[in-house]
């Protein structure tokens, strides 16, 4: 990886590796989805966050990896159990050349709950403090409601705004209309903002004053692409540079074209199974005279023993898969060290089914989105068709994905495939989100459709939670994940592999949080 762009820059051969048409520093990326605002607290979405990485920093920054380091604070501790002390970078400016302090953490915390209107609010990330102090300009305190050892992980992903640039007349300060439009939208990050042309192009300009490592782009243009073919014929025409999320049926192509370079790397989006465990009778079983046969552990783990996964991930996702045991990909905070991913065994799974009472199986309907993750439908079906053998009578029901979240989002699945990708890398945002029982005043269960509940589970969850010592949380964060394995609560299948395509002299730097970002593009 080369770092040292300074040397880079000058000499005809990086004229010669960069140039695609006018200035060598020039680059076009091509976007499977737009953004749908570039207020940076108006919708806590994957294409609207990673925009807002250009424009703004954050507190703490995530490498590829999502490990911490250093951003806007130059370091970060508890003080006792509910106080974090966060030491702030000086000397770094915003767009406008205003100088950065505690004030503008402040307001940008202030800010967050007066958004109106949000579809996702990003206050999932900031509900837990509960009040701040700047101690001086470069120091502010915060108080959480109890120990939350998950603050700074929190604030990695909270974009720190200007408040001289973003403040204004109503509760909020500047409007997201005004923000969409540039009024306001200042940062302290890599790149300024230039223009937004919705459905034609986000244009940034690098910024030349930025306290990090300076990018070796003058200018970015982002191009949306939604169409799979139209990103791939745009890269190989030359109209853009990168394209995110390339299509499996052209990765062979691309790989062995000499004008292409495909990267791709491990993300922290597992694609699971919910089952619904809580109503009877289940919506989408007509056949079990009123019973919900998804309440029986038996038959919760057949379902999930007569998948193979790596069939999935080899055929189905060729290759663009990695098949799953839990439900973060290993390695990250929380994960079992050496598990092993779930064994295929349809045999045992009929078995099981014929023990719990079901030897003729069952109906069930699975719901699925088909333009939301990779090969979503394609999985389905083959879901589908392993759970056929065992006897099962399945109907799969695949829709965009706003249709099929508002359908799940009514519990109209019997069981459905969805996508859950750990924005703070560790444990507990999958175990919080999907399986610990549903509690609005807790934070628990927001993405838990299936209904599943484990109080044993919760507990040490919870314990988990409160938790500081790093070592004694991640054991925790193990024990509560095994809980829910051991149930089958729900069926982990595969964590992506996600791929991005770049034109010869150019390489991608894969993260796992599956973000595309100008600052991961580098001259080879």
């Amino acid at each position: 990886m080369l770092r040292k762009h300074g040397l880079l820059i000058a000499g005809v051969a990086l004229a010669m590796a960069v140039a695609r048409v006018g200035t060598a520093a020039e680059l076009t990326i091509g976007l499977a989805s737009e953004p749908s605002a570039l207020d940076p607290y108006y919708h806590n979405l994957g294409p609207n966050n990673a925009m807002a990485t250009h424009i703004f920093d954050r507190l703490i920054h995530q490498d590829p990896n999502q490990v911490l380091k250093p951003g806007l604070a130059t370091s970060w501790k508890p003080v006792d159990e509910t106080t974090w002390e966060f030491k702030l970078r000086k000397g770094v400016k915003f767009h406008d050349g205003s100088e950065f302090t505690a004030e503008d953490v402040a307001f940008s915390l202030q800010r967050i709950p007066k958004v109106p209107n949000s579809p996702s609010p990003f206050t999932i990330y900031t509900k837990n403090i509960e009040s701040w102090q700047i101690v001086d300009p470069y120091t502010i305190r915060f108080k959480t409601k109890a120990p939350h050892p998950l603050l700074p992980v929190e604030l990695s992903v909270v974009s720190i705004m200007s408040k001289k640039a973003a403040s204004g007349p109503v509760p909020e300060g500047k409007t997201t209309e005004q923000l969409n439009k540039g009024d306001g939208l200042v940062g302290t990050g890599p790149y300024v903002f230039v223009e937004w042309v919705p459905g034609d192009r986000i244009v940034l300009r690098r910024n030349d004053n930025y306290w990090g490592e300076k990018e070796p782009w003058e200018k970015v243009t982002f191009k949306p692409l939604s169409n799979k073919a139209a990103r791939v014929a745009a890269l190989l025409a030359g109209q853009v540079d990168v394209i995110e999320k390339p299509p499996t049926t052209d990765l062979a192509k691309l790989r062995k074209n000499p004008d292409i370079n495909v990267s791709q790397g491990a993300s922290n989006r597992v694609i699971y199974i919910h089952m619904d465990s809580y109503a009877e009778p289940s919506v989408g079983i007509p056949d079990t005279g009123g019973k919900n046969p998804l309440k029986d552990v038996r038959v919760r783990k057949a379902l999930s023993i007569a998948i193979n996964r790596k069939a999935i991930t080899d055929r189905v996702m060729e290759g663009l898969g990695i098949p799953a045991a839990e439900l973060l990909t290993p390695g990250m905070f929380g994960t079992t060290p050496n598990i092993a991913p779930i064994p295929y065994d349809p045999g045992l799974a009929k078995k099981l089914l014929a023990e719990a009472g079901y030897p003729n199986g069952f109906t069930t309907n699975l719901g699925t989105p088909n333009d939301r993750y990779i090969n979503d439908a394609q999985v389905a079906q083959a879901v589908a068709a392993m759970w056929t053998r065992i006897g099962l009578k399945v109907n799969v029901q695949a829709f965009t994905k706003s249709v099929f979240f508002k359908t799940r989002n009514q519990y109209k699945f019997s069981t459905y495939l969805a996508g859950w990708g750990s924005g703070t890398g560790e444990m507990s945002s999958p175990l919080r989100a999907l399986v610990a029982t549903r509690n609005k005043e807790k934070g628990f269960g927001g993405t838990n459709r299936g209904r599943y509940s484990n109080p044993e589970m919760d507990a040490v969850l919870e314990e988990a939670l409160r938790t500081v010592d790093d070592s004694k949380r991640e054991k925790l964060l193990q024990k509560a994940s095994k809980l829910v394995m051991d149930d089958y609560g729900i069926i982990p299948l595969h964590f992506e592999v996600t791929p991005w395509a770049t034109r010869k002299g150019l390489k991608y730097i894969p993260r796992a949080d599956q973000s595309t970002r100008a600052m991961m593009v580098r001259p080879e």
